[in-house]
């Protein structure tokens, strides 16, 4: 048997026959006529020795043979464009595509944006908010945000800085709460996107550290940190927010994190895109710029206690 393809522009309008079809459509899309790319299918056919389709009066239908060869040809043909695309994209030094979560880019990266703008006139910075996992060359993303653990095989890996949690609230709340058992008599704010986290970093793990006995099974529950640390900015109550998306509003003042301990753990946002990539000047200039901010975290962390969920109180 003869493995040798056929034509490239046979196989091209027999993809575009088989999506459409209809052979005046893809004639349409293919910008050829109908009669060109009806030789087209009838060379294709030829070269496989039967029909792939059945010429009907005003339609047509897919052979057994065509059914086998559309998903294929159909495949074959978006991975073509796909890298096309991607190798071309090799060239192009001004635009920068990120993706991260809606918390992150709500919370810590939006607010920052002006600075990095001003800095980098000449990148275009275009954000996509979601927890989705993204295929960097099907999604066309160079650079992914993502809060974790790992592992990142085949892909460049930076961790941004180390996750960290405590209890946070607005000034006037914390006038009211002098010690944690005082939080016993205030509402507690649940952020549960962090309950894929082992050993657990919830309430319940906090005042165990504390050594101290507080129901923390009430309280409003959100399942985005961005939006407990919002309900926790209204005054509503106190979040046990991580570092990493409160600091700004504990930088401006509007939040307060008065106690000692903090809760900390392995996973950490970690800065991904394609191995090599990062030498890419708009990749390198968005990794330096998020590094040097991503620092600036660590001034929060002095007279803290930081204890990992699964240790004891000292």
């Amino acid at each position: 048997m003869n493995d040798r393809l056929p034509p490239l522009t046979a196989l091209r309008a027999f993809d575009a026959a088989a999506r459409h079809m209809s052979f005046s459509k893809a004639a349409a899309e293919l910008n050829i006529t109908p009669a060109a790319l009806s030789f087209q299918i009838k060379s294709l056919e030829e070269h496989l020795g039967q029909p792939v389709f059945r010429r009907l009066n005003r339609a047509v239908e897919l052979t057994e043979a065509g059914r086998t060869l559309a998903p294929g040809t159909a495949d074959g043909f978006a991975a073509l464009t796909a890298a096309w695309r991607n190798t071309r994209r090799l060239q192009d030094n001004s635009t920068l595509t990120v993706t991260a979560g809606p918390a992150f880019t709500a919370k810590w990266l939006a607010p920052r944006l002006y600075d990095f703008a001003q800095a980098n006139p000449d990148i275009e910075l275009r954000l996509s908010a979601s927890l989705r996992i993204m295929d960097f060359t099907r999604d066309e993303i160079d650079v992914a945000i993502r809060f974790g653990y790992g592992p990142d095989e085949g892909l460049f890996s930076q961790r941004l800085a180390d996750e960290w949690m405590t209890p946070v609230m607005t000034p006037d709340l914390a006038k009211r709460v002098k010690t944690p058992v005082d939080l016993a008599n205030v509402t507690l704010l649940h952020d549960d996107s962090l309950h894929f986290l082992k050993p657990a970093c919830d309430w319940a793990a906090w005042f165990k550290v504390e050594g101290v006995d507080v129901d923390s099974s009430h309280g409003p529950r959100f399942s985005q940190a961005d939006h407990a640390i919002d309900a926790a900015l209204t005054g509503t109550g106190v979040v046990l927010a991580r570092i990493s998306l409160a600091h700004k509003e504990l930088q401006e003042g509007r939040l307060v994190a008065p106690f000692e301990t903090a809760l900390t753990t392995k996973a950490h946002f970690r800065f991904l895109c394609p191995m090599r990539a990062e030498k890419r000047p708009q990749i390198k200039a968005f990794l330096d710029w998020i590094m040097a901010e991503a620092s600036q975290a660590s001034s929060f962390e002095q007279g803290r206690r930081f204890v990992s969920a699964a240790e004891p109180a000292e």
